[in-house]
């Protein structure tokens, strides 16, 4: 059901006398990842990330003898008790020869007990503000709270929440900074008696278009505070450090967190790779190696910005090199996933999800679903990440090319369910849509299409053809002046909004890589689940518009969704979004301005 109304106010509590499920069907499942096509190269080398998770067993053990430990103390019934706890008191940190740093893994944690950690974070529109609202139940009730303005600016979590203090071996402070709290970061259980699973989302979404999040932490787990960005790193050189992390004073005074401030030794050695790939060596000097830009990954290679990708491909994103927003904290901790494309933006990627299993054979009966069973309800977000490019794989070389990533979403309030089957010997396969009732049980289908292998680099999938059209249009929005379209291979990559009817918080095929097939597959199902949508960045094939001959001025780039309308949906009229962009510069030289889509200034 839904929460119970509440005035704006930070101080104004309301509270209904029904339990809530919350957004997700069943609570269960995974949480909506990023597309991956991990690189072994990079995965090697950010072997330290893997370290927050197994640290989670650390912060069980420490919590183990500390205060709140075991039977949870008397508290105020409903009300979460968290604690800044550190799993251990020194850590090692990496930097690399490709990065421009090292990231602040100190291993510090939000333990919660007493009650969950709860907060549903929305905006009514594009034209409105982010509001979160604490939800605190005490198994009868449920209240709502409203943080105050200026705890957050985004979906990714909360602002400034922690202050870190570095200190270098003579005492001097080199490093002050804040750092954000996103509460869906890595997490794990400090008491045996807590649940064993985490129905919460697994990341923040950093996609612009969200409008709708949940976060939370499980009654006897914590949640890891690093706030990871490989590409704007702490420059600290080779050498022994103290740290000091703090939670800010606003946030103790919101929560009743006790001011604990753990003192972490901290060790900076620098790894380089010394005798071609895959031969690494550490250094414990005291001097520092400031190494390049992290460059963004192209192919199987990588390279530093502002250099050619290994494969020759060279554009002025600085080897299409990822954008912000950063990655999230699940992707970054699993090895960054680096792969062509995807990158910035995404949700999550904390696991490389199976493939979904589609059904055994092909429907059979006759086609159709009855009316008042629910549909998907596809939407279109407006195009993002613009920029002019020199083009992909497969692109004419000397061109100018708009480039441009595009989001279609489902609203629900059921999931989109398709499958494709293949005759022997035949290029396509056969679409089909399928229909559920309330209890889960098939009860329609209806021919959807096809399906086709798409091999170009970045693709190599099973893609449902025509499920979106991308058109630019004229400053009036009259004339196409370029257009395409675009097949999908249909995976959760983005939580749009965990906060609508039957969301589901942990969607299944979040991969790219093993969501869509393989190139000798007979069958496949690809499925858009309720929340959730489906990015396609500027850095793959069929991603722009050449506009090396279009005149400089004012265009529209146009997504629709379901253009054919091929797919059943409970709305067909919300499927289309505009984005305004102004072209300028000289051929080889050309620019974009995008201006702001009301509040959402996401270039």
């Amino acid at each position: 059901m839904a929460l119970a109304d509440e005035e704006p106010m930070t101080s104004q509590m309301t509270s209904s006398n029904s339990p809530t499920n919350g957004p997700g069907t069943d609570g269960t499942g995974e949480g909506a990842t990023d597309r991956t096509r991990g690189q072994e190269r990079r995965s090697r080398l950010t072997r330290p990330g893997l370290a927050t998770l197994a640290s989670l067993t650390v912060v069980a053990a420490i919590a183990g003898a500390a205060p709140g430990a075991g039977a949870a103390p008397a508290a105020t019934p409903g009300k979460p008790q968290l604690k800044l706890i550190a799993a251990s008191n020194s850590v090692t940190l990496t930097r690399y020869e490709w990065s421009q740093g090292v990231s602040l893994q100190l291993g510090t944690y939000i333990s919660v007990d007493n009650a969950p950690l709860e907060f549903q974070v929305t905006r009514k529109s594009y034209k409105d503000p982010i509001v979160a609202k604490q939800i605190l139940r005490d198994g009868k009730t449920t209240k709502t709270k409203t943080l105050p303005k200026g705890m957050l600016n985004d979906f990714s979590g909360l602002t400034g929440f922690l202050e870190i203090s570095v200190k270098n071996a003579a005492g001097e402070e080199v490093v002050k900074s804040e750092g954000n709290f996103c509460p869906n970061n890595a997490s794990g259980r400090i008491r045996p008696d807590a649940p064993a699973t985490n129905h919460y989302p697994q990341s923040c979404s950093t996609n612009p278009w969200t409008l709708g999040s949940v976060w939370g932490v499980e009654k006897g787990w914590a949640a890891n505070t690093t706030n990871w960005d490989y590409d704007r790193g702490v420059d600290l050189p080779v050498g022994e450090y103290t740290a000091q992390v703090g939670v800010a004073k606003k946030y103790r005074d919101l929560f009743g967190i006790p001011d604990d401030r753990p003192t972490i030794k901290v060790t900076v050695r620098e790894e380089t790779e010394e005798g071609g790939e895959g031969l690494t060596t550490s250094k414990s000097s005291s001097s520092a190696h400031h190494g390049g830009a992290h460059g963004g990954d192209h192919a199987a290679q990588s390279a530093p910005a502002g250099q050619p990708a290994m494969d020759g491909h060279y554009g002025p994103r600085g080897a299409d090199a990822p954008t912000p927003p950063e990655l999230s904290y699940a992707l970054k901790d699993r090895g960054l996933a680096n792969h062509l494309g995807d990158g910035a933006g995404h949700t999550d990627g904390s696991r490389i999800a199976p493939a979904l299993k589609p059904a055994a054979k092909r429907p059979t009966g006759k086609a159709g679903a009855p009316a008042n069973i629910p549909k998907p309800d596809l939407r279109s977000l407006p195009a993002w990440d613009i920029a002019v490019t020199d083009g992909e794989d497969g692109d004419a070389p000397g061109k100018d090319y708009l480039a441009f990533s595009a989001n279609v979403w489902n609203a629900g309030p059921a999931p989109l369910v398709v499958d494709g089957f293949r005759k022997p010997g035949a290029d396509l396969m056969d679409a089909y849509q399928y229909f559920y009732d309330a209890d889960g049980k098939q009860v329609g289908y209806t021919p959807t299409g096809t399906m086709e292998w798409d091999p170009r680099a970045g693709h190599e999938h099973w893609h449902f053809t025509d499920f979106a059209s991308y058109r630019l249009l004229s400053e009036d929005q009259t004339k196409e002046v370029r257009s395409g379209k675009e097949a999908f291979c249909l995976a959760n990559t983005d939580a749009i909004d965990y906060t609508v009817k039957n969301a589901n918080w942990h969607p299944e095929n979040t991969d790219l890589s093993t969501a869509c097939g393989s190139q000798d597959a007979i069958s496949v199902r690809e499925v858009l689940d309720v929340g959730s949508g489906d990015t396609y960045t500027q850095y793959r094939p069929g991603q722009s518009f050449d506009i090396t001959d279009l005149p400089n001025g004012t265009y529209y780039i146009q997504v629709i969704a379901n253009p054919e309308n091929r797919l059943q949906e409970t709305n067909h009229k919300n499927n289309i979004a505009l984005r305004k962009v102004v072209l300028s510069g000289e051929p080889g030289a050309r620019t974009v301005q995008v201006p702001p889509h009301e509040l959402i200034d996401a270039k």
